[in-house]
């Protein structure tokens, strides 16, 4: 179906970016033939590092005309293999599209290119008063723009929302080499279908975004956290909802299993408050009013005791706080470092969370696999991750299909879905029917086939 990359092709691709931005080393090409998806790699021919979207136009004209596959590649820390290059041909990295170009501090609105990286973003706004919510584990080193194509959320999705919550509008080259520019820099617009967000979530299946208008919101001046522990993770799930009940909403509530809690102290060689509980809640609000935060904190601390609580830790400077954000946001690291692993990213209303986790309890137990859970208890996405741990070959091979089948199953039957902010990618696509129907599979398919009608961006992805 593709044609290989020639030697024709690559002075082709450095007459349009430069020959120093055309790599095809050894070292190049191994290291963009991985991202963070468990074990999987597909190197691609070439590595090409456009600077302006009118470069990306001219690349796209070309790989339309030669058949060759282009895959889209930000900072390179997915968890569904969507910059995985599994067709070979060019991987277009985004690394150069790394300029913040404006914060506008009247509009609370700024606008950046998608290679800047999630926290610098966050840190440059954080100083002029201002916020930006979506807050994904790999903050410090994830670009933009990957954050965008797969709609991440994050801890603070619970009250704040997800990245989609927060772009006005775009700049974005189609597969055909068209330049276009969707949404604008208003807060209402009904003009037209509303591209922005299909664009956004798209897994950089439908078009590479090379510029993004951001709204902002008001810095927080002051956050608070509880630290709730438990003698069962049915306790902890069963917290949370009646937490939302009592009125609050937390700008955070994390859960995370005694294994997982086990696992980041050792890898950080750091100690966790009550790590010998079955489970954890971390709780988090923010506000700028202290007196209102010691309220909620104290309404939390009520619901949490009609849940039997072995302690509750309560860290208030900042230095605390973020001690315990460390520890929370290296557990994803810790977990997959035990053994081989596949890690799910199961979603369902938040009221159904004891079901799930329950059920996963289950079905592991019943095909001799370890699990370990953690996640956004907030808005209900629980990371499954599946450790080989001490099964031998054979049985992980012959059971870890069929386990995770009956993991989305049991999550599709309690009205959720199979990813919540990690996407389908390569990695998932075979379980999409479970969650999706033919008539909206086929419809999806019909969007892509206008986008890319040769079907050459980051092809195998999704479908």
């Amino acid at each position: 179906m593709y044609n290989k990359v020639t030697p024709e092709i690559l002075d082709k691709l450095s007459g349009i970016v430069g020959k120093e931005n055309v790599l095809f080393d050894e070292e190049s090409i191994k290291l963009h033939s991985v991202d963070e998806t468990e074990d999987l790699s597909f190197p691609p021919e070439v590595v090409v590092k456009p600077q302006a979207a009118e470069e990306i136009s001219e690349i796209f004209k070309l790989a339309n005309k030669f058949s060759i596959p282009v895959t889209p590649r930000g900072g390179g820390t997915g968890l569904s293999g969507g910059a995985l290059t599994i067709h070979g041909g060019i991987c277009l990295s985004m690394v150069r599209f790394n300029k913040i170009i404006n914060i506008d501090t009247q509009n609370f609105q700024a606008t950046v290119q998608p290679g800047v990286i999630t926290q610098v973003f966050q840190e440059e706004v954080e100083k002029l008063g201002l916020f930006y919510p979506p807050d994904p584990a790999s903050r410090g080193s994830c670009h933009l723009g990957g954050n965008l194509a797969e709609c991440s959320g994050g801890p603070r999705a619970v009250k704040y929302g997800v990245t989609k919550d927060y772009v006005l509008g775009l700049e974005a080259v189609l597969p055909t080499g068209e330049i276009i520019n969707t949404g604008g820099r208003v807060l209402k617009n009904v003009t037209g279908y509303n591209l922005t967000q299909l664009i956004v979530g798209s897994e950089g299946t439908l078009a590479i975004i090379t510029k993004i208008n951001f709204r902002l919101i008001p810095l927080p001046k002051f956050k608070k956290v509880i630290l709730a522990a438990f003698s069962t993770l049915e306790d902890a799930t069963d917290a949370v909802a009646k937490i939302f009940q009592r009125g609050i909403t937390p700008s955070a509530i994390e859960f995370m299993e005694k294994a997982a809690v086990r696992a980041a102290e050792e890898r950080q060689n750091k100690k966790f408050p009550n790590s010998d509980a079955e489970a954890q809640l971390f709780i988090e609000v923010d506000g700028n009013y202290p007196e209102l935060l010691d309220k909620d904190i104290e309404q939390i601390a009520e619901v949490v005791e009609e849940f039997n609580p072995l302690d509750m830790v309560l860290a208030e400077d900042e230095q605390k706080v973020q001690d315990v954000w460390s520890l929370r946001r290296g557990i994803g690291e810790a977990v997959k470092s035990i053994s081989a692993y596949k890690e799910e990213d199961t979603v369902v209303p938040r009221a159904n969370m004891t079901k799930l986790i329950r059920g996963v309890k289950e079905i592991s137990a019943r095909y001799g696999i370890t699990t370990i859970c953690y996640g956004h208890s907030g808005d209900g996405n629980i990371h499954v991750n599946i450790l080989k741990d001490k099964l031998d070959e054979k049985s992980w091979e012959e059971n870890l299909d069929k386990a995770i089948r009956e993991i989305f199953e049991l999550t599709v039957s309690l009205d959720g879905m199979i990813s919540g902010e990690h996407g389908i990618g390569y990695s998932q696509k075979s379980y999409l029917p479970i969650a999706i129907a033919e008539a909206e599979l086929e419809l999806m398919r019909k969007i892509k086939k206008t986008f890319d009608p040769n079907n050459i961006l980051n092809p195998g992805k999704i479908f």
